[in-house]
């Protein structure tokens, strides 16, 4: 099925070919012709209408998925490194149609959506060059009496389950690796950002993919879709970027069928400033780990740890910068922040700052936001914001930076890994060898050392304590999707 989606005029041009259907072994409607809306965080309008598929369709899908694994297995990875390569050139080719429809579709600057293509592109990429790069070993034992060969297969059948905030990018994240590795796999996007998922299917179909090889389904109804899925023998493989708690749950039915799992979940990322920072750097950097993604990213900066010397001036010169941000449409080349996903991420903004007020904190700057509709939120600085204001243990997954001050380097470290999770860090220091000893300490799966952007796609990406498992980028993504067999042979001497 290939009818186009139907939009609001002025939009129809980018949306006119995302398919309407899932893909299984072609593009389908929903069972019983089931769909689910769409809208336009900037404009609160309904933009689309797509498949709202149920456990009855994703198992159509896995259909699909299972019948192609054992071809694709086969397939040699110079043959699946030349499809992944047709996929980013595809990517490259509709950068500014996959761009508008990420706007459309989730709010982010078309700046920024440019810069999220680009980096979906690099990762089918980087994984396009990897799959031709065997991880494996042969050896002799010890004794001499066998010889050791280790060999990597695809694990078979994944699952695919991506969040609204970064929706091409993780879908690509996770497709290129399953694909090089000679996976198959069933993607599921978020239900507030259905639509590039459904252009990557097209076009990674488009690009040479066997059917089943990707196939991506739609729903309102997460909880229906996964069920199903992960209770299927034939599914060997689930990754999952999201909530903590929805990965636990995740994992608990995993847990029944010795699944095969990837999480990555919540992060709580402190931005420790030492004072012998660069003044200038570490607000640079401050502003790229807050505002990346408007604030709604796991690797976001969310409490502002900052040495009481340099406290003072990091405060107003970061609240100089937040408050300059230009608030306003996606769409146009000057905006620097567009709205959040929906009404309840403004909520959560709006609740957090004001449990840090009535804590003790002060806002010392605020951007304005433009008036009528839109979930937007005030860029927003808050200081003496105190251990206890619930910003400090909760992602505020928004534009507000909350600024903690401390005394010791000791007292530092201690506040950065007051928390459940683990996923990122970031020092500003002038001092090699603090830098050391500080991310020696931080109990976080990432550290960016003067740099405010830990997120490239030749390192593995990922968290500890209880912001997942498992990585995902670098080599390290590749052998999420493989399984090693062991291969005991005569040895030389027997």
């Amino acid at each position: 099925m290939t009818d186009t989606l139907t939009a609001p005029s002025g939009e129809s041009a980018v949306l006119e070919s995302v398919p309407r259907g899932f893909l299984a072994h072609d593009w389908q409607p929903a069972s019983g012709g089931r769909t689910f809306e769409v809208r336009n965080p900037a404009t609160e309008e309904v933009i689309a209408t797509v498949a709202d598929c149920g456990a009855q369709d994703a198992l159509k899908a896995l259909d699909a998925a299972a019948a192609a694994a054992d071809q694709w297995a086969l397939t040699s990875p110079r043959d699946r490194a030349t499809v992944l390569h047709r996929i980013t050139d595809a990517m490259i080719e509709h950068r500014e149609r996959l761009a508008r429809i990420i706007t459309l579709e989730i709010g982010k600057t078309i700046t920024e959506a440019r810069g999220e293509v680009d980096y979906a592109a690099a990762y089918f990429r980087w994984y396009a060059e990897e799959a031709v790069r065997p991880h494996a070993r042969s050896t002799p034992s010890p004794d001499g009496k066998s010889h050791i060969v280790t060999v990597a297969e695809p694990v078979g059948p994944c699952l695919l389950i991506t969040p609204w905030n970064v929706p091409l990018a993780m879908a690509a994240r996770k497709a290129a690796a399953a694909l090089a590795a000679g996976c198959t796999a069933v993607l599921k996007p978020a239900a507030l950002t259905p639509l590039s998922s459904l252009v990557l299917g097209e076009l990674a179909r488009e690009a040479g993919a066997p059917a089943g090889v990707l196939t991506v389904i739609t729903s309102s109804d997460a909880a229906a879709v996964t069920t199903a899925l992960l209770a299927d023998p034939r599914l060997r493989k689930l990754s999952f970027t999201g909530s903590t708690p929805v990965g636990r749950l995740l994992l608990q039915q995993s847990g029944a069928r010795v699944l095969r799992t990837s999480m990555e979940l919540g992060g709580n990322a402190p931005f420790l400033v030492f004072d012998d920072a660069d003044l200038d750097l570490a607000v640079r950097e401050a502003m790229i780990a807050k505002m990346r993604l408007g604030g709604q990213s796991c690797v976001g900066a969310n409490r502002f740890l900052v040495q009481e010397p340099i406290a003072d001036a990091f405060a107003a010169a970061l609240a100089e910068r937040m408050a300059a941000i230009r608030v306003g449409s996606p769409d146009l080349e000057d905006t620097e922040l567009g709205p959040l996903a929906d009404h309840r991420a403004v909520d959560k903004v709006r609740h957090l700052v004001e449990d840090a007020v009535a804590r003790g904190a002060v806002v010392i700057g605020k951007a304005d936001i433009p008036d009528g509709p839109g979930h937007y939120a005030a860029p927003t600085v808050l200081d003496h914001v105190p251990a206890d204001a619930a910003i400090m243990h909760e992602e505020v997954f928004g534009p507000v930076a909350a600024i903690h001050r401390f005394s010791t380097e000791a007292e530092a470290i201690a506040v950065a890994n007051n928390t459940e999770h683990g996923l990122a860090s970031y020092v500003m220091t002038s001092h090699i060898d603090r830098a050391r000893r500080v991310a020696a300490r931080l109990q976080a799966g990432m550290v960016g050392i003067n740099r405010g952007l830990v997120s490239e796609v030749a390192a593995p990406f990922g968290g500890i304590k209880q912001s997942g498992l498992g990585r995902e980028g670098g080599p390290e993504g590749l052998h999420e999707y493989q399984q090693l067999k062991y291969l005991s042979m005569p040895g030389f001497n027997t």
